[in-house]
């Protein structure tokens, strides 16, 4: 199974990550396939910057988010696009 999960980049107590997809059995921080974006913690707001074209087509691929991907993609607004019908708007 695909999934679209964070890897973990930076230092010791500095972490910023990667939003990648990658397959399931692959490790936190190993092999992926495509790097969709990024996201920093501890910056105030937070920092988020996901392609939202290729987010759109990985999860209409069947890529299945991970919780915290799910909850970063629902406040940019791409979950909710992905979860109404094609035909609307």
């Amino acid at each position: 199974m695909v999934k679209i999960r964070l890897c973990r980049m930076g230092r010791r107590n500095r972490p910023f990550y990667r939003v990648v997809v990658a397959d399931s059995r692959s490790p936190r921080d190993g092999k992926f396939i495509e790097t969709i974006g990024h996201y920093n913690p501890l910056t105030e707001p937070a920092t988020m910057d996901i392609n939202e074209e290729k987010a759109l087509k990985w999860l209409r691929c069947g890529a299945q988010p991970s919780d915290t991907v799910r909850s970063l993609l629902g406040k940019l607004g791409i979950m909710g696009k992905f979860e109404t019908p094609s035909g609307q708007n």
